[in-house]
């Protein structure tokens, strides 16, 4: 997993409460479990004029001009911006796979589904809560730029730094910042522990070694 510590990232809102999973990725591209290749299918349903299936060359493709991953100035964004309860809806690990492999690396909203927010950990990314107070005045600071709206984000510092110079502190749980930091997922962590699992099972099969008959 790509470890995560500081981002200079361009925002992209999605002003819209409530965003499911299906939303996000579309259940017809469950259909793999390869974590990658998801990215040009993200929000495909927004996204595109036509009905998309894997496989499908999005270069050819309608798009709706007015979905804003289609817009010139949020090109290249690496920072989602959304509203309350992001990512609800059922339990699909595609959904941060999407994001991620779109180029998303933070997810900054005033509450997320559980499931997606512990997700989106285990994929690398950094979904950051802020007060809803807060997230509308960034929503109205990224309307208000001409151009692109980019901010700093600090896991180090658990800041983030708006292009007026303020300094937004977030909280996020040691062990998954962490993980973060280091790019460790659950395969990763278990790892570390290579010499004491194999000591436990070598004690093991001494101490029953019809178990490993």
């Amino acid at each position: 997993m790509q470890p995560f510590t500081t981002l200079h990232g361009l925002v992209v809102p999605i002003d819209r409460a409530n965003v499911d999973t299906d939303a996000i990725i579309p259940k017809q591209f469950l259909k793999s479990i390869q974590r990658t290749g998801f990215g040009p299918y993200l929000f495909d349903e927004w996204r595109y004029l036509d009905h998309g299936e894997p496989g499908m060359d999005c270069t050819h493709r309608s798009r709706n001009p007015d979905f804003v991953l289609n817009q010139a100035r949020y090109q290249g964004s690496s920072v989602l911006l959304a509203r309350a309860n992001f990512g609800c809806g059922s339990s699909r690990e595609h959904a941060p796979w999407a994001l991620a492999d779109y180029g998303i690396r933070v997810l900054i909203a005033p509450s997320f589904a559980d499931i997606f927010y512990n997700n989106c950990f285990k994929n690398g990314l950094l979904p950051i809560l802020l007060s809803e107070e807060t997230v509308d005045r960034l929503f109205d600071a990224e309307q208000k730029t001409a151009s692109g709206y980019h901010l700093d984000i600090d896991l180090h510092q658990g800041t983030i730094v708006t292009p007026a110079g303020e300094s937004i502190p977030f909280s996020i749980d040691p062990h998954r910042r962490h993980c973060l930091l280091h790019g460790l997922d659950d395969i990763e962590l278990t790892l570390q522990h290579t010499t004491a699992i194999r000591a436990y099972e070598n004690r093991r099969r001494a101490e029953a070694p019809w178990l490993f008959a």
